[in-house]
């Protein structure tokens, strides 16, 4: 147990001797005015054991039980001057690690005690009392004061660093909102392609059965491809159809990279200026996923330009090369909001969970020219 007291940071050292330090200080400097005024009594050597052993005590204990030093201390200083200056430090210990009215309990009742002791005491004259009381009781309201000050500054940093921690928790709950949120928008995308795949299968299967030039076993194969297509769409239906939407979205046929120019229209019709710069040679021929994906991309890019700096233009650039396919979008930041980003919101987060999935890559940022680029890199099959 002596070990865990005693297992304390490099800055709570410091502290402890700094405070060590003043207390012995203090207390050197009331014992030789007090020696030097009145009769020598109790001797020099009982002082400095006195002065010692409650140095040790405040070192050791002054954060665990400053109550309890405290009142140690209350008690030595009615056998030794040398014990005034660690009990003054003990009071602003107990001020800044207990509660305001202790503190202030404390505080009284060693004014009281003071008064007391001094009213007992021999003094050369009257005003010198006065001048002696008003000193201690002014040295135990500053050191009250300066602990509950101490205490005040430590409660306000610690709410501030909790509502920082809680601002990254809430920041960490979006982020993983926005990657769950935009998971279940590719699951539905996926469950329409899928869908409508293996129903062309079905179908070209139920042909292939009811053929007429079908043999035989061409006909008991195709029955299996068409029940098997159909099993196949039940369960699809069962573990992905949850997560369709119930609004008109959910009927449409998922967008390609085809859908863009039309896209980019209905922006203009909104009244943002935007500028295609199409280098796809022939864009239906861009596979439907990664088209689907582009699309998504820069559906999300004219959002954010319309959200952060409307009526601003708007470039679009497709390019396309064996490796991939490269979408940016790039809008001038508005003057005076650059706190206002644009992928602060948690579409982007969604966007490059959706391009890390297909094994591409999505990034945004600031430029030189003060332009917000989102610019997206998504891996084309090998042909």
């Amino acid at each position: 147990m002596g070990r865990v007291l005693l297992r304390r940071s490099s800055r709570e050292w410091v502290d402890d001797v700094a405070v060590a330090a003043a207390a012995a200080l203090l207390s050197f400097l009331l014992l030789l005015g007090a020696r030097a005024d009145y009769d020598p009594d109790p001797p020099l050597s009982a002082e400095v054991a006195f002065g010692g052993a409650s140095l040790a005590l405040l070192m050791l204990l002054r954060r665990r039980r400053p109550l309890l030093v405290w009142a140690v201390l209350m008690a030595g200083q009615l056998f030794s001057t040398a014990v005034v200056g660690p009990l003054g430090l003990a009071l602003f210990t107990v001020a800044v690690h207990r509660s305001w009215w202790t503190a202030c309990a404390a505080a009284g009742t060693e004014a009281a005690l003071i008064t007391v002791a001094f009213m007992d005491s021999t003094w050369r004259s009257e005003r010198e009392y006065w001048e002696t009381l008003a000193v201690f009781l002014l040295g135990i309201a500053v050191l009250v004061a300066a602990g509950m000050l101490v205490r005040s500054r430590r409660q306000l940093v610690e709410s501030w660093k909790e509502r920082a921690r809680q601002a990254e928790e809430q920041q960490q709950l979006r982020v993983e909102e926005a990657r769950h949120l935009e998971r279940e928008r590719i699951a539905r995308e996926m469950h329409d392609v899928l869908a409508h795949r293996i129903s062309l299968l079905a179908v070209h299967a139920g042909a292939l059965e009811f053929g007429e030039d079908a043999t035989e076993r061409q006909r008991e194969a195709a029955g299996v491809i068409r029940r098997c297509a159909y099993q196949a769409m039940e369960d699809l239906r069962e573990v992905i159809g949850v997560l369709r939407d119930d609004g008109a979205d959910a009927e449409r046929p998922q967008p390609t990279l085809t859908d863009v120019p039309a896209l980019v229209e209905e922006s203009r019709r909104t009244g943002t200026p935007v500028t295609l710069d199409d280098r796809v040679p022939d864009p239906a021929s861009v596979p439907e996923s990664v088209g689907r994906h582009a699309f998504r991309v820069v559906q999300e890019g004219l959002t954010n330009a319309r959200k952060h700096a409307p009526g601003c233009r708007v470039e679009v650039r497709l390019e396309a090369a064996d490796s991939g396919l490269t979408i940016e979008i790039v809008n001038p930041l508005p003057v005076g909001r650059a706190a206002e980003l644009p992928g602060a919101g948690a579409g982007l987060i969604g966007l490059r969970e959706r391009a890390e999935l297909v094994g591409g890559r999505l990034e945004h940022g600031r430029t030189p020219e003060n332009d917000f680029v989102l610019r997206a890199w998504l891996p084309l099959p090998s042909r």
